[in-house]
């Protein structure tokens, strides 16, 4: 505030709140190794709940106040209730996800398998002996537990119990959701947080984007000046937490959304994220326009059989130059229309190049190779 030029008494409304600078996860871990995690709480480190350790590496503290970190709204929207077993395969070790998300559960009635990450067999075990209803953990770690499962000889639908998942830490492709929706007969939803700040939003079982948790102020930001984008733009996530031990004031979170404020049919009143749309660093700006990843993702999605992807910029000679190379294994890619489709949505007609070879564009590769000098 004294960097601002500002005093508590200048901050009275919502848009006076915004003249607060944000703070970046880079600039915590730095206040964390200067000053240490005891001149950044509200209480004594011995007042806490749990300190935890995510890597950064950063301190993640709780506080003793009851459902600290606000999940239990997240689950009950969900459809998690009182009596279901839950399997969760988040980890217990330093890090704070599993027991973040054990602590809700029970307090909505749940019991919990504290099964933790990994041992797929031993997962694959105790959901079919046990009468699992719930699972907690990424929706990529369900797909490969409902994979080793049909290897196995066993019907996901019939072998398990599973009638809803949460899944959260990842971005999740609606390709994926259908996929574990139709294999268990289940419900899956996501939640949306972090370990410094805890739930932030959630999905209903309405599916119109993840409804803003009362537990926080969620603002959607322009990265470079931190100012609130108008609704309906696409910003940076930037987090304010109602928590007393462990203040944080507007938390850039990095990733990028935008604010959806219709109103939802089951009945909650928040505003609502759009999903979270990329990353504020995965941005890249081309011939003035700005180009983020999910909606060169969402073009690329209409053309069937294109697996991989990536966006080449180069200004040689002074001039700009934006090459989408696509991999499809027989080449069967219309490049007209796929510049046709580009240039909709993304503003800019890129120079197509189908690639065959898995080696000459590796699943690993960089999204966006930018060989652009300056």
């Amino acid at each position: 505030m004294e960097a601002a030029g500002l005093t508590p008494d200048d901050i009275r409304t919502p848009e006076d709140f915004a003249k607060l600078p944000i703070l970046s996860k880079k600039q915590l871990i730095s206040l964390q190794q200067e000053k240490g995690l005891a001149h950044l709480l509200a209480v004594e480190p011995g007042a806490l709940s749990r300190i935890y350790m995510s890597p950064g590496p950063i301190f993640d503290p709780e506080g003793r106040e009851q459902d600290y970190w606000g999940w239990a709204a997240a689950f009950h929207a969900a459809g998690f209730r009182a009596r279901d077993l839950v399997q969760m395969t988040f980890g217990y070790h330093l890090t704070p996800a599993g027991l973040m998300l054990e602590e809700p559960l029970r307090e909505l009635g749940c019991a919990v398998v504290p099964a933790g990450p990994g041992n797929t067999d031993v997962q694959i075990d105790l959901m079919t002996r046990l009468p699992v209803t719930g699972f907690v953990g990424m929706a990529s770690y369900l797909k490969v537990i409902k994979d080793k499962a049909v290897s196995k000889g066993l019907d996901p639908r019939k072998d398990f119990r599973l009638d809803v998942a949460f899944v959260a830490a990842e971005r999740l492709p609606e390709s994926l959701r259908q996929e574990l929706e139709d294999a268990f007969g289940m419900r899956v939803r996501q939640g949306y947080g972090t370990a410094d700040l805890g739930c932030a939003a959630y999905e209903c079982r309405e599916l119109t984007g993840m409804h803003v948790s009362p537990r926080c102020w969620v603002e959607i930001c322009d990265s470079a000046t931190g100012r609130p984008v108008p609704p309906g733009e696409i910003g940076e996530v930037v987090v304010t937490p109602f928590t007393r031990a462990y203040p944080l004031l507007r938390l850039a979170t990095g990733d990028l959304s935008r604010i959806v404020d219709d109103v939802c049919p089951c009945g909650r009143t928040s505003p609502r994220l759009a999903g979270i749309l990329g990353r504020a660093d995965d941005t890249t700006k081309v011939k003035g326009q700005f180009l983020y990843p999910h909606q060169i993702q969402e073009v690329v999605a209409r053309f069937e059989g294109v697996t991989r992807w990536q966006l080449m910029l180069g200004n040689a000679g002074g001039r700009e130059t934006v090459v989408m190379r696509l991999f499809h294994p027989e080449g069967t890619v219309d490049p007209e229309a796929f510049q046709v489709r580009f240039q909709a949505l993304c503003k800019l007609r890129p120079d197509v190049e189908i690639v065959r070879d898995p080696d000459e564009l590796p699943s690993d590769a960089p999204r966006v190779r930018d060989e652009r000098t300056y």
